[in-house]
C-alpha cells in the first residue's frame, strides 16, 4: 500500500493556516505545499508560476516571489526538519511546530521563467533546540535559479 503524502503546511495549527504564499486556508492565496522527501533528508516544493508574477524582465519571475516562495518553503522545512530529529513522522492528525523566518538569503543566478515548473528542496544544515538553518535550491528544467539559506526560529506558543 503506498504511503499517502501529507503536506507540511497542512499540519500547521489552525492559527497558522492563513499565509498568502503557502496558508491552506488562505482564499486568494498560492497554496503552496511541501512534502518530505521519501528519505526525510530533503522537502520539496513545486510550483508553476502565472503571468500575473512576471517581474521587470518579461516572462520571469520577479524576485520577491523567489524570496517568498524561499520563505514559505523554508519555514515550512524547519518544521518537517525539527519533527523528524525528535524521531517523529507526519500523520493526518500531527499539529507540527511551526517555523519563522530570522533570515534569509538569496542569491539569484539565472532567470526564473514563467509558465514553467519550478522545484525548491530543501536540506537542513544545523537543527537546534528553537533554531534550524537551511540550504535551499530552486531549479528550472534541471537549471539552479537561486540558492537561499535560512535561519528559521521556531514560535512560542504564546505568540
Amino acid at each position: 500500500m503506498e504511503k499517502q503524502r501529507i503536506a507540511i503546511q497542512d499540519t500547521y495549527g489552525e492559527r497558522f493556516q492563513y499565509c498568502w504564499g503557502c496558508g491552506p486556508k488562505n482564499e486568494e492565496g498560492l497554496h503552496l505545499k511541501s512534502y518530505p522527501s521519501e528519505s526525510g533528508e530533503e522537502s520539496i516544493c513545486k510550483f508553476t508560476p502565472e503571468s500575473k508574477y512576471t517581474g521587470g524582465v518579461p516572462k520571469n519571475l520577479f524576485g520577491g516571489m523567489i524570496a517568498m516562495i524561499f520563505d514559505c518553503h523554508g519555514t515550512a522545512s524547519a518544521a518537517w526538519f525539527k519533527h523528524r530529529d525528535k524521531g517523529l513522522e507526519l500523520t493526518e492528525d500531527t499539529v507540527i511546530l511551526r517555523f519563522v523566518t530570522a533570515r534569509l538569503e538569496v542569491d539569484y543566478r539565472k532567470p526564473v521563467p514563467m509558465d514553467k515548473e519550478v522545484t525548491v528542496t530543501a536540506r537542513a544544515e544545523e537543527i537546534g533546540e528553537r533554531k534550524v538553518i537551511l540550504n535551499m535550491e530552486m531549479e528550472v528544467e534541471g537549471e539552479v535559479r537561486a540558492r537561499s539559506k535560512m535561519v528559521a526560529v521556531a514560535v512560542k506558543d504564546n505568540m
